[in-house]
């Protein structure tokens, strides 16, 4: 049976030091950000109220499933590197080395572009401070909530979700009353709107180019998302915690996003000026636009601090979540072993740093005649990264279950299990490839129409699928380099690092005291909790 590669030495082991409520949190507000309060604006003025709801609840569908699977695998496997591990073990090391890599350059290059669209939020109120401060302000702040290492980004995601989840319910809760025309009388929404501006201008901005179009967008919004299955190693008990936080991704899913854009969708045209001219700042927020045309003072002062703090968030993301992939790279020899240095308090610190490093980059925002292009690339490249992430997490979920039922164990050995079982992970993976697909399909026939130049059509092509060679490359340097090949299930390790939680009859006692609880406890369980 195939063993995994070795663990590198380090100083110390990273700590246990997440509490439940930080996993919930992380859970649930983790990976609310500018993709969804800005991002969001730019897709309705694309893709219109129809499409922006649509994609949403695609891509939401997908990231449901994808918690799913990475639940099932890392309370059984609660290894350092999340499902990069993973990925190594189910899959091929070259693979688990490309995706790793793949997820490291995603969050290192996202960090300069979160402290840039920081800086810029801020431009929402007149100021005399130039934006290079501004990037400098929240660069540091990144860096020194970073010295507090686990515990330091585990509050911060703590507070600042609560945060993030008050204002959007507020929201929701305001839209409603809106919508109904409760708004002040001097406002746009003083009468009855309903779903007016769903025929006029219409549901859809351009037709099925505009629905393909706003799939990255809404894939975007929901990056970090996954992070939920890389802290399972930094929690003392993942099998208490975890399932209650996988679970509230579908009530983030459905109240936090569906609920707040179809009511964008419902109180904004996709033709406002402001979606279409913001400049990708807060004036282009659709949440603090319905707030501005409602004429309701001070309430979108909130939002936008909040899209400041939660721009803040992300960026703390970056750096956890491309530091831990890297520290697990180089423990498994698949980068340079200085990343795998540990220190007394549980960080990474060699890792920290690199990913801090790509930081800087936000201050080529301040040189007018390049930004544009370099940041359009660097988008281009964390675009699809995500999407290849989610999808090798279901891979990996396929080739799990296989090995599990081929080396003779059953479903019931397993402490949680996927909602949907491995089909919920061949439907998500198939919905990755078709929105891949889709984003091929927009590249080369944009919605503005095909340019007749040959060149800008391949250049458009390569800024979508950016990330696409980049992983080629990573995985072929990383069997030349090793010299793996993909196992088959019989090979596949399943005992190395297994957690075990309780044995076969303690879990069919367990899933009987379960059984007989009354109605209300089971559907709270099934809904909410473990």
């Amino acid at each position: 049976m195939a063993m995994l590669p070795a663990t590198r030495a380090s100083c110390c082991t990273m700590r246990q030091k997440m509490k439940p409520r930080h996993l919930q949190m992380i859970a649930v507000g983790g990976s609310i950000g500018t993709g969804l309060f800005i991002g969001s604006g730019g897709a309705l003025a694309v893709g219109g109220p129809a499409a922006l709801l649509l994609d949403w609840i695609i891509i939401g569908f997908m990231v449901l499933m994808t918690c799913q699977a990475i639940g099932e695998m890392a309370i059984l496997y609660p290894l350092s590197g999340g499902f990069y591990a993973l990925a190594v073990r189910m899959l091929d090391p070259a693979w688990g080395f490309a995706m790793g890599w793949n997820y490291v350059l995603q969050w290192a290059v996202v960090l300069p572009l979160e402290i840039t669209a920081a800086g810029i939020t801020v431009s929402y109120w007149p100021n005399n401070v130039p934006l290079g401060a501004w990037i400098t302000i929240f660069f540091l702040a990144i860096v020194a909530i970073n010295v507090f290492g686990t515990l330091g980004y585990a509050e911060e995601e703590f507070w600042s979700s609560c945060l993030k989840l008050f204002v959007v319910v507020m929201f929701i809760f305001i839209a409603v009353v809106l919508n109904a025309g409760g708004g002040p009388k001097d406002g746009d929404y003083g009468s009855y709107v309903g779903g007016r501006y769903w025929q006029d201008p219409g549901a859809f901005a351009h037709g099925f180019p505009g629905v393909c179009a706003v799939f990255v967008t809404a894939a975007f919004s929901f990056a970090g998302t996954e992070l939920v299955g890389l802290a399972a190693s930094e929690t003392p008990n993942p099998r208490k915690t975890m399932p209650s936080a996988i679970k509230n991704t579908f009530w983030r899913i459905t109240i936090i996003y569906i609920l707040s854009l179809l009511m964008i969708g419902l109180l904004l045209p996709y033709n406002d000026e402001n979606l279409l001219f913001g400049g990708g700042t807060a004036a282009a927020s659709p949440f603090v636009r319905v707030l501005d045309r409602a004429k309701i003072p001070g309430i979108n002062h909130l939002i936008n601090v909040t899209i400041c703090i939660s721009v803040l968030s992300i960026g703390l993301s970056c750096v956890y979540g491309g530091s831990r992939t890297l520290a697990a790279l180089a423990e498994t020899g698949y980068a340079p072993k200085i990343f795998a240095y540990v220190d007394k308090s549980g960080r990474p610190l060699w890792a920290v740093v690199f990913i801090l490093a790509f930081g800087p980059l936000a201050y080529v925002n301040l040189a007018q005649d390049s930004a544009d292009e370099v940041f359009a690339w660097l988008l281009a490249l964390s675009g699809l990264s995500t999407l290849f992430t989610w999808g090798s997490i279901m891979l990996c979920h396929i080739r799990f279950r296989k090995a599990w039922k081929v080396q003779g164990h059953s479903v019931e050995e397993l402490p949680f299990r996927a909602m949907f079982g491995v089909w919920g992970s061949w439907i998500g993976l198939i919905l990755v490839f078709l929105v891949l697909l889709a984003q091929g399909y927009v590249a080369i026939w944009p919605i503005d129409g095909m340019s007749s130049d040959s060149a800008t059509v391949a250049e458009n092509f390569f800024k979508v699928y950016l990330a696409l060679p980049v992983v080629i490359a990573c995985y072929v340097i990383g069997y030349v380099w090793k010299r793996t090949t993909p196992q088959r299930a019989h090979e596949i390790d399943l005992d190395t690092g297994r957690k075990s939680w309780y044995t076969v009859e303690q879990m069919r006692e367990y899933r009987a005291e379960l059984a007989a609880q009354p109605w209300w406890k089971k559907t709270y369980r099934i809904l909410f909790s473990g």
